[in-house]
């Protein structure tokens, strides 16, 4: 990350495809293709976990296992394991343009099980061997994920009382008896790691780093909090006492209630942070560049009781700090880690931020304010940071021109001196592009010109989000040409 680049934010989901949401299939490859033909060095996605309810890859099952729906099918058929009859019984799409999550986790699953079936006699010792090696989590999250689907898959909190202790006797005699659905988790990990893997060192052979990104809480219902109930906030019942969320602010007065047990972080202190360590290590096995969620929670973050309707009456509660990162140097090195620090910082969060080292974000959609000169303005902009047109919780660069009030259209306009020939998205590209951040990203919706239809996320609405799929006929080589164009302009 010390020299100049630029990159395009697309997730694994986003891909286009046969099979109902973006995979690891051959699309993923093209797509690595396309950013060789733009000049890009970096390759942004999203967390790559075990989506559950609500479907959003920052409230998983695990903060360690990949998410199963992006295992490409292709392979099972290419070695038998599963049909072209099977594919048509269980559809895994109506639009080609927007993933069904309902009719994946019926569908892609039940496939998956299939596959399983028909090719775990011949796989038996690479999964053993497969499981041996991962154990750490591995064991957690495929126990987990089979007493899950035997409870009717509720929340582990709404288990069978014996269930709800890890490692409890109960728990070990259904380990014990029931190692084919167990198995078949291990299964679903084993072609995930297996098929990120490839993708990963063709991406990285063709000169580009794949950027991560690493939600800072865990979810309730997640073999974390299940197996890990020591380092959380939680009450005898294992309850969660508190949560996470984020307080009032001009985006919504009601704040955002993420619901997310908090970390008991004097536990996790005396046990010399290891389960926070386990987890960097292993995203860094997956990615090469690991942007961290909501840095400023581990300086100060926004508590709540447990059942709290909205957000609004939380506190501020002290986080680890520097030791927390003092410790995951010690342990790791140094690391190519971005950090998120959004929103409104105190100076104690800024000065965690500049302790760390590691370079922040800066979005060009929270600068042109003709009323008040921005942190993010590209003239203020220094070299350690990354720049973004947007992220995935924006709007895009074109639904963001169509609502600025007209003030604000002619201070950027007049700023970045844009030409409607130009194109007003890519003069905003061009903002970024031209920083003096060492890093610049763009969402592929920008480039693009995509309006609302392309939005991955709205916070704080939990319907309708993490569903958009790109055509793949828009990227095409004019596309490719024009962002390598802009890029060689501005040595990136």
């Amino acid at each position: 990350m010390e020299n100049r680049s630029s990159g395009i934010l697309m997730h694994i989901s986003s891909l286009p495809g046969a099979y109902g949401i973006g995979d690891f299939g051959k699309e993923a490859y093209e797509f690595v293709d396309f950013l060789v033909k733009s000049k890009q060095k970096n390759w942004q996605i999203l967390p790559l976990g075990v989506t559950g309810y609500g479907d959003s890859p920052y409230q998983c099952f695990s903060a360690f296992a990949g998410n199963p729906y992006f295992i490409d099918l292709n392979e099972f058929i290419e070695k038998g394991y599963l049909n072209e009859e099977d594919i048509r019984n269980y559809p895994l799409e109506k639009d080609s343009e927007k993933i069904d999550y309902g009719l994946l986790y019926e569908n892609k699953m039940s496939l998956l099980k299939i596959a399983y079936n028909n090719s775990k006699k011949v796989l038996k010792e690479k999964l053993k061997e497969f499981y041996i090696k991962n154990k750490d989590w591995l064991r957690e999250f495929s126990l987990f994920m089979a007493i899950k689907f035997d409870q009717d898959n509720k929340s582990w909190l709404d288990w069978d009382r014996e269930y709800k202790i890890f490692n409890s006797k109960e728990v070990l005699s259904f380990e014990k008896d029931n190692q084919d659905e167990i198995y078949f988790w291990i299964f679903t990990q084993y072609f995930f790691t297996k098929q990120w893997k490839k993708l990963k060192d063709y991406t990285n052979n063709k000169g580009i780093n794949i950027i991560g990104d690493l939600p800072i809480y865990v979810a309730e219902d997640s073999s974390d909090l299940w197996s890990n109930p020591e380092l959380f906030n939680l009450d005898e019942k294992l309850y969660p006492i508190t949560v996470a969320g984020v307080p009032p602010d001009s985006f919504s007065d009601l704040g955002q209630l993420w619901g997310n047990p908090i970390y008991d972080w004097e536990a996790i202190e005396k046990d010399e942070y290891k389960w926070w360590i386990k987890r960097i290590k292993h995203s860094f096995h997956q990615v090469d560049i690991l942007r961290i969620d909501h840095f400023r929670g581990f300086e100060s973050y926004w508590e709540l009781d447990y059942g709290s309707k909205d957000a609004v009456n939380g506190k501020w509660v002290k986080g680890p700090g520097m030791k927390l990162f003092n410790k995951i140097k010690a342990e790791l090195g140094d690391l190519n880690i971005i950090i998120e620090d959004l929103g409104y910082n105190t100076p104690e969060v800024k000065e965690l931020v500049k302790g760390v080292g590691f370079p922040n974000m800066k979005v060009l959609q929270f600068s042109f304010n003709p009323n008040d000169e921005s942190d993010y303005l590209p003239h203020n902009l220094n070299r350690n940071s990354v720049v973004y047109t947007g992220t995935h919780d924006n709007n895009t660069i074109k639904s963001w021109f169509d609502t600025m009030s007209k003030e604000e259209f002619e201070y950027v306009s007049k700023y970045l001196k844009l030409d409607c020939n130009e194109g007003f998205n890519w003069g905003i590209i061009r903002g970024a592009w031209a920083s003096t951040s060492k890093l610049a990203i763009a969402p592929i919706q920008d480039f693009l010109n995509l309006g609302d239809k392309g939005r991955m996320n709205t916070p704080g609405i939990t319907e309708d989000n993490w569903t958009w799929r790109i055509d793949k006929k828009k990227l095409r080589e004019e596309l490719a040409k024009r962002i390598r164009s802009l890029t060689e302009l501005y040595w990136r």
